[in-house]
């Protein structure tokens, strides 16, 4: 690095103050520039390696991200520059296309200074962190690491926590039943800075209006006819390290406001007493509930949503991951041979095809309880098709209920499949026009018709 220029490109004046401090003793020459129209003309007058830049402007450019147009004009006109991105924790999204698009790395601020100087040195010495081959970071990372898959809605989600679970970020794990939500939040604590720390998993849609409070908040001796001791509740178990809430999509308005309190204070009040205690958690909250379903103020409170969802990651459903369902088949399979202690082979090719062709309505959780059943009744050396039995509590509705369903008015059944589509991909226009065949301009002009 100290043979390096970089050019910091950013319109908050302060930042590009604290990071050319920051890089000035670690460089050859640090050049800023608040303007990004400019920035293509100081990449030909000056020689830089490196450009650190901002994803979004107050700029004349509306491309819908100031930051992938500049990107893109960068390594048309000088390939050879090095690109990392700033970003924003609700940007991470934005930031892995960016990496499609040639950036070499991002940077979600805020950030720690050591963290910025070794992905600026990563960067420079083309060292990719983000390797379509690898998405895991290190060694470290693939140990602590135990999703299994490697399609590419996977890689980017492993990339995504990667990059978000070093920080303190509260986050949103948002996916169908079965898909693993809890693994995921797993996983970040495992790769957070509080990993040597508590890791509390709480479901929180299954506590009732009376034990919400003490379950989590803890109680005082007395407090009530059966509080016969003082009590820590999950806040105070989980106080430095990581507190996981399941099911919060469920839980009553009067829970969250409750729940609501606690974040922002830092500090729980447990019952019978008044004195609050102080906590400092890392939060992890998780829901089947779609995005735009929550945001709904009669269900949900967009305050809170706010509060938890500093970061949201979208776990794919079992049927948009490929050939995975090949991989997790054969780990659940090598597990339960062992646990049984069956002597299988592995799977036939009807088998394979049988696990390519089906649709996996309950996800990861229906692959592993299929294959538990197979291994269970196979008197075969190697797992057949017809071994594999798929439950019917998952099968999707028949297809007169669906007619039924239906509404038969054609604009208002195209309104549906529009806010279907949207629901399914949280919101994400380029996937949901891909799924109906449209393109992202349709797609907006009929959203903008129907009010979606």
């Amino acid at each position: 690095m100290k043979k390096a220029s970089i050019l910091v490109v950013d319109d908050d004046q302060d930042l590009l103050t604290a990071v050319r401090i920051l890089l000035r003793p670690k460089v050859h020459h640090v050049f800023i520039e608040p303007n990004p129209e400019q920035l293509l003309h100081v990449l030909a007058k000056e020689k830089v390696d490196l450009v650190l830049l901002d994803m979004n402007f107050k700029s004349t450019i509306h491309t819908g991200n100031e930051g992938l147009y500049w990107l893109s004009a960068i390594k048309e006109k000088f390939p050879q520059v090095r690109v990392v991105m700033i970003t924003a924790y609700g940007a991470v999204d934005l930031a892995v296309k960016a990496l499609k698009l040639g950036a070499s790395d991002f940077i979600v601020k805020p950030w720690h200074n050591e963290q910025l100087l070794e992905t600026l040195e990563s960067a420079l010495s083309e060292v990719k962190p983000a390797s379509r081959s690898n998405k895991s970071i290190d060694k470290k990372s693939r140990d602590d690491n135990p999703l299994i898959g490697n399609s590419p809605v996977m890689e980017d989600l492993q990339y995504k926590i990667s990059k978000v679970a070093p920080t303190d970020a509260n986050i949103l794990i948002m996916g169908e039943n079965g898909t693993g939500k809890d693994v995921i939040a797993q996983v970040l604590h495992k790769q957070s800075l509080r990993q040597a720390m508590p890791y509390i998993k709480v479901d929180v849609g299954s506590l009732t209006e009376t034990l919400f409070e003490s379950e989590l908040f803890g109680y005082k001796k007395g407090a009530f006819t059966d509080a016969r001791e003082d009590r820590k509740g999950r806040f105070e178990h989980a106080n430095g390290g990581t507190l996981f809430l399941d099911e919060i999509g469920n839980i009553s308005l009067h829970q969250q406001a409750k729940l609501l309190s606690v974040l922002q204070n830092r500090q729980v009040l447990p019952l019978g007493s008044s004195q609050p205690v102080p906590v400092d958690i890392r939060l992890l909250s998780a829901t089947n509930v779609p995005i735009r379903s929550l945001a709904d103020e009669s269900r949900f409170r967009k305050d809170l949503i706010y509060r938890i969802n500093t970061v949201e990651i979208q776990v794919p459903p079992l049927r948009e991951r490929g050939d995975d369902v090949i991989l997790l088949g054969e780990y659940f399979l090598a597990h339960y041979i062992t646990k049984y202690h069956k002597t299988i082979e592995g799977f036939e090719p009807d088998a394979v095809q049988k696990l390519r062709q089906y649709h996996f309505p309950g996800n990861v959780r229906e692959l592993q309880y299929s294959i538990e059943r197979a291994v269970i009744m196979s008197e075969h050396s190697g797992l057949r098709a017809s071994d594999l039995l798929f439950s019917p509590i998952e099968s999707p509705p028949s297809i007169e209920n669906q007619i039924i369903e239906q509404p038969r008015n054609l604009e208002e059944l195209e309104r549906k499949a529009i806010q279907q589509a949207m629901d399914r991909y949280s919101g994400n226009i380029s996937k949901a026009a891909r799924e109906l065949g449209l393109t992202r301009a349709a797609l907006y002009r009929r959203m903008e018709k129907y009010g979606i």
